[in-house]
């Protein structure tokens, strides 16, 4: 097969970051045990498909809006039930919540590609902080442990730092795309698919926009990351709420560390998720959301967030108890 030079994946990289749309179509998928690898099948809406073991994932269509998104997960869920754990039913420090949202429109705006990319990176540790459920010695979600390096924003426009991203990071082998062109073992355009795919950033750009920062929640929790995402990016006044509550996060030090480490006792990443909550919660009574579900919201709000605690506090309290 052949293979790319440098340049040409560099431009297939760019050029295939982003499908500027307006918002209003997501999609999610959700991590959960499985007994066994599952085969790939068709859902109702979506598929379930292996995963790293142990994990299978339910993987959504783009749907259009927050409340067609849930309803269809939920029917994939309840239809892989037989061959998966119920969701949230055992802990996995592996198992986390995807979201997929349009990407934005080309130039300015609050709903525009440039300001979604950067409020989706400054929202990302606030949502791994307040969804943390992955605990570990010395950390609250070990799956952001591999993160504690990464700035809250990467610099440069959207598509040069997904470029830069997509280059530097190493495959599982440990060497990265650059270290293979100016080693001379060029990739084909199958093997640069193969990595993109593979990447699993806070926030990628695979056309649309994807974060993947929650942990897997308990029960019917994973509908919450969900709407949390959906609304403080699609929603345009809940948008510039979040964009005031967390725009002053890129110039704080370690905050990936602290997220998956401290999760909401760090006070800035605990005043954020408050704000944004909050706002979630008002823009889902603005858009007529379910009961249930702003119902489910509150209750997480007065349970966790307001108490700048997170489902992980739950399971290290419940370890350390004494007998």
């Amino acid at each position: 097969m052949t293979t790319l030079t440098e340049q040409a994946a560099a431009r297939l990289i760019a050029g295939r970051a982003f499908a500027p749309a307006p918002p209003g179509f997501l999609g999610a998928a959700v991590d959960v045990l499985a007994p066994r690898p599952p085969a790939r099948r068709s859902l109702r809406h979506g598929f379930l498909k292996a995963g790293s073991p142990p994990i299978a994932i339910v993987s959504g269509p783009p749907s259009p809006g927050l409340a067609v998104c849930l309803s269809r997960m939920t029917d994939d869920l309840r239809a892989a039930r037989p061959q998966i754990a119920p969701p949230g039913g055992r802990f996995s420090p592996a198992a986390g919540i995807r979201v997929g949202l349009e990407a934005g429109l080309e130039g300015g705006g609050v709903l525009g590609l440039a300001r979604r990319w950067r409020l989706a990176h400054c929202l990302a540790p606030v949502l791994a902080a307040a969804f943390a459920n992955a605990p570990a010695p010395g950390w609250r979600s070990i799956r952001q442990a591999s993160r504690k390096s990464l700035p809250v924003v990467p610099p440069g426009d959207p598509r040069q730092a997904w470029l830069a991203y997509a280059m530097s990071t190493p495959t599982p082998a440990g060497v990265s795309l650059r270290d293979r062109f100016h080693a001379g073992d060029a990739p084909t355009a199958a093997q640069l698919a193969d990595h993109l795919d593979a990447l699993r950033p806070p926030v990628a750009a695979r056309g649309h926009l994807e974060l993947d920062v929650a942990d897997a929640q308990p029960g019917d929790g994973w509908r919450l990351p969900i709407a949390l995402v959906a609304t403080l990016l699609d929603d345009p006044q809940a948008a510039e709420e979040a964009e005031s509550a967390t725009g002053h996060l890129p110039a704080e030090a370690g905050l990936w560390e602290r997220a998956g480490r401290d999760a909401l006792t760090d006070p800035v990443l605990a005043a954020a998720a408050r704000d944004c909550f909050l706002s979630a919660y008002a823009a889902l009574a603005r858009q007529g959301a379910s009961r249930s579900l702003r119902d489910a919201l509150a209750d997480y709000l007065e349970r966790y967030v307001l108490r700048a605690r997170t489902p992980a506090d739950d399971i290290l309290d419940r370890l350390t108890a004494r007998p």
